[in-house]
């Protein structure tokens, strides 16, 4: 069972953390991806923390896990915190592939999605 597991900083403003939870179950219930299972998780300040995240995901039965980082910037949860995080999960869950994979924000298609926004009406 293949999961993503979509990170965010949480927010002690719980709206902030239902969008990312509310992106988490619309992709979980669209049809077009590779994945099992879809879950969110956090840095800090809300839950679940992201050891606990993908704890859940591997009593939901992953055996592999996607973690995307939905960060804009690189800056040092994105370089340090998170990579960290995830070394030490790796370390406790030695049959699961994690796979920590480059923040939103490195991704080419943020420049298309910026000029999108920006010229919609």
């Amino acid at each position: 069972m293949k999961a993503l597991l979509i990170i965010a900083h949480g927010s002690r403003r719980q709206k902030s953390n239902d969008e990312v939870t509310q992106i988490a179950k619309e992709l979980s219930e669209h049809t077009k991806h590779d994945f099992d299972l879809v879950e969110s998780a956090f840095l800090e300040l809300a839950s679940p923390l992201i050891p606990d995240g993908i704890e859940q995901c591997i009593k939901s039965g992953a055996r592999e896990i996607i973690v995307l980082p939905y960060f804009l910037n690189s800056g040092r949860h994105v370089t340090e915190d998170i990579p960290q995080i995830i070394a030490a999960q790796k370390a406790r869950y030695p049959d699961t592939q994690i796979t920590l994979r480059p923040h939103i924000g490195a991704s080419s298609i943020m420049l298309d999605l910026i000029l999108r926004m920006a010229t919609d009406k």
